[in-house]
């Protein structure tokens, strides 16, 4: 049982970080893993002979390789603590979670028979642009896609109250951008926006980007008990998450608090990205 003041919880979480991609204009300390099936503990390099090409078009979104690979290994990151205002424990923090990320994403890659390559990691004290244009509006950090780089920012907003789960989240969220990159999903998505109307163009961002919270939380899901993630502290995360999710995305281009907190949900219970196949559903269920 948890000993974190649900008081201090609650406090925390009102104030999540934003989650941002920006794709390029015209674009179409240690960590262990423990396998959750046998035979699954050997290296998670792929042979160049089994080595697939990843899906395109539609199929690459619809009936992806990694929506049949089963659970997320379990991993176990040692991430520590984020200490407020410590801008160095914020990184020693999210860099320890995102080498945990290339373990359990590496090995994910591997059982889907597809090459996996890590994404490159920044850190910034100040609003960056990418060879993707400039930084998104309200966002704690971005994924650009053009150079493959998770950008986060070390700002004293995100360090004033720093809560371990929601910025583990974070990390996670962005990192699904690039899986949804070497996958193949982000190029279907970038070829049918590129051209569309404004609601099109929304419509594809919410499955894109609630696919990204999905495949997050299933993640988060596989080191729950290592960060630690206890039940009431995510259903918490998931209450607020109903109730303030879209304020911080005015267009609605990430889905509503309701939607966002549906996908969550389903990454979070099942720890699989099997769970996170947003392109085949019903366009309610990603408003």
């Amino acid at each position: 049982m948890s000993t974190f003041p649900f008081r201090q919880l609650s406090s925390l979480v009102v104030a999540p970080l934003a989650f941002g991609l920006v794709m390029a204009t015209g674009a179409a300390e240690a960590a262990t893993v423990t396998a959750p099936a046998a035979g699954a503990a050997t290296t998670a390099t792929t042979s160049a002979a089994t080595v697939k090409a990843p899906p395109r078009g539609r199929t690459a979104a619809t009936a992806n390789p990694l929506y049949r690979t089963g659970l997320l290994p379990n991993v176990t990151c040692a991430a520590g603590e984020i200490r407020a205002g410590s801008a160095a424990s914020y990184r020693a923090f999210m860099t320890r979670v995102n080498r945990c990320l290339n373990l359990a994403w590496k090995t994910q890659f591997r059982k889907a028979g597809l090459s996996f390559a890590q994404p490159r990691l920044r850190f910034t004290t100040t609003k960056v642009g990418s060879p993707c244009g400039r930084w998104p509006g309200g966002a704690g950090g971005y994924y650009c896609s053009s150079n493959r780089t998770i950008y986060i920012g070390v700002f004293r907003s995100v360090l004033k109250q720093p809560y371990a789960p929601n910025n583990a989240q974070f990390m996670a969220h962005e990192y699904a951008h690039h899986v949804q990159q070497l996958a193949g999903i982000m190029g279907y998505y970038g070829q049918t926006v590129w051209r569309a109307g404004t609601s099109t163009k929304l419509a594809y961002s919410r499955r894109l980007e609630l696919q990204a919270d999905c495949m997050g939380a299933a993640f988060l899901r596989q080191i729950s008990d290592d960060l630690p993630v206890p039940q009431d502290h995510w259903d918490a995360m998931i209450r607020w998450t109903v109730q303030n999710g879209q304020k911080v995305w005015p267009t609605n281009d990430h889905g509503k608090g309701r939607s966002q907190a549906y996908w969550l949900n389903r990454g979070f219970n099942s720890g699989s990205p099997s769970s996170c196949n947003t392109w085949t559903v019903s366009s309610a269920r990603v408003a």
